[in-house]
């Protein structure tokens, strides 16, 4: 993996306004860098420090660039239009790098979740979801989360820090590894979407998020468009305007509530960006059009905002800003110590109908490896003891499933 940052959890001031405080790189314990996350500048000058010349350092950036993210290679000595006396130099002082899985787990319905650990021992999860017309990738930008949403699995975690542009990148890497999709290419991919709706908050990481995207759209490389890219926020306003300006991919917003009183227990984040300035920053996105609708995630929770008068709500908030959007409604998924249930097939239904009638659609989004821990809302390491062999043959699966 990139460089691993120090382990201590990041103080975390309370339900509101949880900004953490990015932690200081660490080394490689051999003193190598990893390549995976760097922009072309980044590789450009570690080449230079490690003693190219300009010329020699900006002709090596743009081979190293298409060895890694167009052919997927791992080893310098597989770099064939690099000269073979120049292997031991990068060998010595770089690595190109990926997670290391410590747990690799297939639902029945196709989803593939990983559970990653990072070299300081941190875990983090990412997962596949494989469609009749796509494949989604959800990552993850944070190890934990601070934003304590109640609904939320992940969110019962303690934040204990932000993911490199390496480890982010990194989940890409490892997934375009497990579906055999190299050399990349944009036809017949079957990873065609990535999601940033895994574990944290990507907006309290936005540089790392920002710089990592950026490689994975580079057309030179991994090359998926900021229109397959969608970035998902609690709601975290300063930041917003600042996400469709300089990474541009779609948004995604976690709404799940239409009342003060409902999201403020359930998204404590309302406290501090209430829905109206919220929306009003939806409205404010740029790029956002009839044909980049924003995407409102509702999770729907029996008895608490599932009424009929809560779905007139959403249509109302959704019109009076002239939001060009999209409803997700999301089935609940119960985790062990929950105090939510689902709301009935019924009452969903009755919410979706009336949500379309106001003109917006509004579907019901299938839930998806919920065997695994990987539906939404669940992701949370809990990785039972198992052997080293049983991890390893489990990792082998999903590398090679035939």
């Amino acid at each position: 993996m990139n460089v691993a940052l120090a382990s201590p959890p990041m103080p975390i001031p309370g339900h509101v306004d949880p900004v953490p405080v990015p932690r200081p790189a660490v080394p490689r314990a051999d003193g190598r860098t990893d390549l995976i996350g760097l922009s072309r500048p980044e590789i450009r000058d570690a080449l230079a420090a490690a003693g190219l010349d300009a010329r020699q350092a900006k002709l090596r950036t743009k081979q190293l660039w298409h060895w890694i993210y167009n052919r997927g290679v791992t080893e310098f000595a597989a770099m064939t239009d690099i000269a073979k006396a120049q292997h031991p130099l990068f060998e010595r002082h770089f690595v190109i790098g990926r997670p290391d899985v410590k747990e690799a787990q297939v639902s029945n319905d196709g989803t593939r979740k990983w559970l990653l650990t990072s070299p300081d021992g941190q875990d983090y999860e990412m997962v596949f979801i494989p469609d009749a017309d796509r494949g989604t990738l959800c990552v993850s930008s944070q190890v934990g989360c601070t934003l304590n949403c109640t609904f939320c699995h992940t969110g019962t975690m303690r934040l204990v820090r932000n993911l490199t542009p390496g480890e982010i990148v990194g989940q890409v890497m490892l997934a375009r590894d497990a579906l055999g999709e190299w050399p990349s290419q944009p036809e017949g991919r079957m990873l065609t979407n990535i999601v940033m709706m895994g574990m944290g908050e990507p907006l309290y990481n936005f540089d790392a998020v920002r710089d990592a995207l950026g490689v994975v759209m580079d057309g030179d490389g991994l090359a998926l468009s900021k229109r397959r890219i969608t970035l998902s926020t609690s709601g975290v306003v300063p930041m917003m305007a600042r996400a469709g300006a300089e990474i541009g991919v779609n948004l995604a917003v976690s709404l799940h509530a239409v009342t003060k009183e409902v999201r403020d227990e359930i998204v404590p984040l309302n406290r501090k960006y209430g829905i109206e300035e919220l929306l009003q920053a939806c409205a404010d996105y740029p790029g956002a059009n009839n044909a980049r609708r924003i995407t409102f995630e509702y999770v729907m929770l029996r008895d608490k905002n599932d009424s009929d008068a809560d779905a007139r709500e959403l249509v109302r908030l959704l019109r009076k800003y002239q939001l060009p959007a999209k409803v997700n409604l999301i089935p609940f998924n119960p985790w062990p110590g929950t105090v939510y249930e689902c709301s009935t097939p019924e009452r969903i239904r009755a919410f979706s109908d009336i949500v379309f009638e106001g003109g917006i659609s509004a579907p019901v989004r299938r839930t998806r490896g919920q065997d695994i821990g990987a539906a939404c809302g669940q992701l949370k390491t809990s990785a039972e003891k198992k052997s080293r062999a049983e991890r390893d043959r489990e990792a082998a699966f999903l590398a090679d499933p035939a």
